[in-house]
């Protein structure tokens, strides 16, 4: 059974920096592309950022290009997201997400960040 397990959110103020975690299980991690969605209060889900299934490249979207890096451990079977230089905008749930195949895929509950002086 996937399971996907968000970790590390939490209040930051602007211009700092957190990691989040995603712990992976239930499929063969090392195969799959791994992305990061985020979804802001009242607004809809966005995607954040992709890694490859080696982590040799990775791809983001420009509001958070620059500031955000997606990594991964495949001998951990975890993705992560270190942010840096956070804003305001940036307070949202992330999630971690696995499309195993065209009209599968899996999410985990998320992680709330939140940027507040």
């Amino acid at each position: 059974q996937v399971q996907l397990v968000e970790s590390g959110g939490g209040l930051v103020q602007p211009g700092g920096s957190l990691r989040l975690s995603c712990a992976a299980s239930g499929f063969t991690f090392s195969s799959y592309s791994m992305h990061w969605y985020r979804q802001a209060p009242g607004k809809e889900r966005d995607w954040v950022a992709t890694i490859t299934s080696s982590g040799g490249s990775a791809n983001y979207a420009d509001s958070v290009k620059g500031r955000f890096t997606a990594s991964r451990d495949n001998d951990k079977n975890t993705v992560y997201l270190q942010m840096v230089s956070l804003k305001p905008e940036d307070k949202a749930v992330y999630y971690c997400n696995i499309v195993k195949r065209r009209g599968l895929e899996y999410w985990g509950k998320g992680t709330l960040v939140t940027v507040s002086s």
